[in-house]
């Protein structure tokens, strides 16, 4: 059953519906399809509109209400618990292949990484955790699924991406290679030659990385171009393929999002994935917030006769229902403590080890103006890199690992409403930002993040009308797979890419053949691309249902 209880946990009941999965059950005893629903149901029944969709619509509220006799059946092919991207992509995978599932969701509202809600003042929309999409579009599994059809539309803003550096030069990422290297000056050819060629394989090059390690890689001629430039270190890479500083502080921005000292091996993979989905599928964000993600996703779900249970935080195996199989939307150490000795001692004690990295610093702005970037291409961006130049960005990065904040951290910056309106009232804006910051840091570094924005944006701080800070431990608050704050769901260095959790065969397995993991901690790791789920469904129709 997927819907939203009113107060009074009211059930009424929609003739000539497309039947939901409560209706599945009703079917044999009605004449004509007719979806027995909770108030506020709309997938049940018809495809939402984007005006219609908004942010809990779809499902029941645990928390709220009481478990009725209706709110579970007895039993499910599938279970999921967790309900990010990856839980919803193992669930609408699942569903697809006519499998009874059930998403268990400990918060009010579905979606993981993906929920936005107005968290500072009325009108202004502020993504909580994920903004900017620059895998979704690249992922096999968003290409495969009819999100657009239930509310989910993506934005393109003028310019992906923007570094400013300090004496008012800027580097740019355009969607275009060409416009791109343009842009670079004398490392224009060498831009083109490099990015601009795995660019061409781009579609290829993702079906290969967003998974676990293919041996053989499906298309090795992009894989082994890819590998050539990816087993460097990010800094060396920058600084043996271009001259310049704008190029290399560009290349640079991009790698810090694997959140690894520059001068390690392998992290010039994350900054070339980057720039290659930049080109190849852009830097979107969602309409509306990117809760219109999980909520098209969750719609989609409905529709399949999946069923999303909010509210219900999961302690023990022990309490759900009959399932044949149980997929973890979860931390490694949370799949350890919900299945107990389901698992061997030895596994759960490795698991336990898995390793988690430095944290974010977050403040969500409302803005009585954009923010005044000194460099143009800034105010046309919906991603400003701030963090100055490659010698700077590894400095910064290298001290976060030594527990130290930088003077100057490596900082993200949003800017969704420059084109998308619907975030903030007429003429208002919102801004996203994030510090690299230690992990578990309990240093306030509200200012730090200020002051260094304000370097390229004099007079940002006039235009703050509202803040609110989230530090390391209330993003572990708000969602427990973000441990000490890290926000990627663990380290993604060469001891841990393609071997999270543990190092198995198949990652998504566990020695209990119906338990499975799907969450970021498994490969290809950070991002809302919903590939982890995807790979730890076909696990699970391997192993559980290859019979059926």
């Amino acid at each position: 059953m997927c819907g939203s209880a009113s107060p009074a946990g009211i059930v009424r009941e929609v003739e000539g519906a497309w039947p939901c999965g409560w209706c599945h059950r009703l079917r044999a005893r009605r004449s004509r399809p007719t979806c027995r629903v909770l108030t506020g149901c709309f997938a049940a029944f018809a495809r939402p509109s984007a005006d219609s969709v908004r942010p809990g619509a779809f499902f029941y509220d645990a928390a709220a209400h009481p478990r009725p006799w209706w709110a579970v059946a007895e039993s499910y092919d599938a279970i999921i618990i967790g309900s990010g991207p990856n839980g919803l992509a193992a669930a609408i995978t699942l569903a697809r292949a006519n499998l009874s599932v059930l998403v268990i969701e400990a918060r009010p509202t579905i979606g993981g990484g993906t929920r936005s809600a107005e968290l500072t003042l009325p009108g202004y929309v502020h993504d909580v955790c994920s903004a900017i999409h620059p895998l979704a579009s690249s992922s096999p599994f968003f290409r495969s699924v009819p999100l657009e059809s239930f509310g989910l539309e993506w934005i393109h803003p003028e310019i992906a991406l923007a570094h400013p550096l300090a004496d008012g030069r800027v580097a740019v990422m355009h969607r275009s290679v060409e416009e791109t290297a343009a842009g670079l000056g004398v490392d224009g050819p060498a831009y083109r030659r490099t990015i601009g060629a795995l660019a061409e394989r781009g579609e290829a090059l993702f079906d290969d990385l967003l998974g676990p390690l293919p041996f053989p890689p499906r298309h090795p001629a992009a894989m082994a171009r890819f590998g050539r430039y990816a087993w460097h270190s990010a800094a060396g890479w920058a600084r043996g393929t271009f001259r310049t500083e704008e190029a290399r502080a560009l290349f640079a921005g991009n790698a810090a999002h694997g959140w690894l000292p520059l001068e390690n091996l392998l992290t010039a993979a994350v900054g070339i994935m980057l720039h290659v989905s930049g080109h190849h599928a852009g830097w979107p964000v969602a309409k509306g917030g990117s809760q219109m993600i999980a909520d098209a996703m969750g719609a989609y779900l409905c529709t399949l006769g999946g069923e999303i249970r909010t509210g219900w935080e999961v302690a023990s195996l022990a309490e759900l229902p009959k399932t044949r199989a149980i997929l973890f939307d979860t931390s490694p150490q949370a799949l350890a403590a919900i299945a107990g000795d389901r698992l061997p001692d030895s596994y759960r004690r490795r698991l336990h080890k898995y390793r988690h990295g430095p944290a974010a610093y977050k403040l969500d702005l409302a803005l009585s103006n954009p923010i005044p970037w000194r460099a143009s291409a800034c105010r046309r961006a919906g991603t400003v890199h701030v963090g100055g130049t490659l010698e700077e960005i590894t400095a910064a990065e290298a001290a976060i690992w030594r527990g130290h904040l930088p003077a100057r951290p490596f900082i993200l910056v949003g800017q969704q409403s420059l084109c998308d309106p619907t975030r903030a009232p007429a003429g208002r804006h919102t801004a996203w930002l994030y510090a690299h910051v230690p992990a578990a840091s309990t240093e306030d570094a509200a200012a730090v993040v200020l002051d260094h924005v304000e370097l390229h944006a004099p007079g940002f701080r006039d235009a703050i009308l509202a803040t609110h800070v989230m530090r390391p431990l209330d993003l572990q608050t708000y969602n427990p797979n973000y441990i000490g704050g890290d926000i990627i769901g663990g380290v993604q260095d060469w001891r841990q890419m393609f071997t999270r959790p543990v190092a198995r065969l198949n990652p998504y397995t566990t020695p209990a053949r119906d338990l499975f993991l799907c969450s970021a901690a498994t490969p290809p790791g950070a991002g809302v691309h919903g590939m982890g789920g995807w790979h730890a469904a076909q696990a699970a129709l391997d192993t559980v249902f290859g019979g059926d």
